[in-house]
């Protein structure tokens, strides 16, 4: 992979992650559930956000505002 193709990929993935990051902030969840956020690069530049592991109650609330933001 050439670097633009991995710097295309990277910024595409940070600011993914920095999304999903504000997005958790918003709901009030704590840095130990969006702490572990981080964007990725395969080796072929696509780009892909670790979402981490998360305890259960932070799972439900996370669904909760997902289901609330769709349409019906």
């Amino acid at each position: 992979m050439d670097m633009q193709t991995y710097w295309d990929g990277n910024r595409a993935a940070s600011n993914a992650a920095d999304a999903i990051k504000a997005a958790l902030v918003d709901l009030g969840l704590p840095e130990s559930v969006w702490g572990s956020v981080r964007p990725m690069v395969t080796h072929s530049g696509k780009p892909y956000v670790h979402l981490g592991m998360v305890r259960a109650e932070a799972a439900e609330r996370i669904v909760e505002a997902i289901r609330a933001s769709s349409p019906s």
